[in-house]
Order: C-alpha cells, then structure tokens, then sequence
C-alpha cells in the first residue's frame, strides 16, 4: 500500500464498510446519511454537461481536474501502462479538493478513489428507476462504482464509465462519498 495523510480519501473499504459507516454515523449524529443512487453519482459529476468528462472532451486536461494516472503515477507505480498527457505530482491518492470543481462546486467527482454507490449490479440501464432512486433489484452482491480512480489512463477517466464489483471487496482505489439526507 501507500501512505495517506488525513485530508486524503477514505479508501480500502467494502460497500459493506460504507454501510456500516452510515450507520453509526447516523446513530453518532441523529441525521440521515447514504450513498448516492448511481443517477444521483452521474447528475453530481456531470454538473450539466453532455461531454465525456466534466470539464470537456479532452484527457489531456485531467492533471487540472482529477487525479488519475498521469506521467508522475506510471514513473512510480509498478506496472502503469495507459496514463494521461500531464503532471500533476500525484502517484497515488491526493489532497481531497486538490483539483478543480465542476460546475456544481463538487471535487473529485473523477479520479482519486472509485466511489460505491447504493446501486445493485446491472448490465445496463434497461429497467433502470426513472426517478432516480437507487436500483435495488439485480446482482446485489455486487454493487455499482463511479468516477474511476487514481490508478486509471484516460480511456476510463470519463463520466459515463461503471464498473461493479461484490459489496464485501476492500481495495486501495475502493472509497464512498455520502449524502446528507435533509429534513
């Protein structure tokens, strides 16, 4: 593994860890906490643009935007292929808010640590909730990811890209984001 200092991502927990989190930190500070459904993660990210990425088109802009692998991850991190054009000095994880926000003013929405959401595991979105409520129905021993990691080239630094994987999986580029249920 790799040091983290304390404003890095929660990183190298389980969908399992995340839930357990929630509650005890709803039970810690009487409010309501949970990942955010899948639809939730990509209107979040995506911030009101249709492009691949939240900030364009383009991969080579990432080092201002998102952590991903870059020139300084393949020069230091065993076994990196596929990385983006730019430097930003981060072979790992970052500085949660190092980069630049998407139009919402959210950070890291790409990159640093793939993100569980509430989601259950399905191929595509054939039957998806039209509300945009978490899908509770398929494989829900594995459960949807979103927004990639720090370890990814940019074919999959891009907003619309999923990946799954079984709720009870712990790895260095697994993390969650909550959102604060309001009254």
């Amino acid at each position: 593994c790799y040091s983290q200092g304390d404003n890095h991502p929660v990183m190298c927990v389980s969908w399992d860890d995340a839930k357990a989190y929630i509650a005890w930190l709803a039970r810690k500070t009487g409010k309501g906490y949970r990942l955010l459904s899948e639809a939730e993660w990509e209107y979040a990210a995506r911030a009101g643009t249709t492009a691949a990425r939240y900030w364009g088109e383009s991969p080579d802009q990432a080092c201002s935007y998102a952590n991903a692998m870059d020139a300084t991850g393949k020069s230091q991190v065993p076994g990196a292929r596929d990385a983006h054009n730019c430097n930003d000095g981060q072979a790992y994880t970052a500085n949660v808010g190092s980069y630049k926000p998407n139009a919402f003013g959210l950070y890291d929405m790409i990159g640093n640590v793939w993100e569980w959401t509430e989601d259950c595991t399905n191929d595509n979105y054939n039957g998806a909730p039209v509300d945009g409520s978490a899908w509770t129905s398929g494989d829900c021993g594995r459960r949807m990811l979103r927004g990639g990691s720090w370890d990814l080239g940019p074919r999959l630094v891009r907003t619309a890209v999923r990946f799954n994987i079984v709720s009870s999986f712990r790895v260095d580029y697994l993390g969650f984001r909550l959102a604060r249920m309001l009254p």
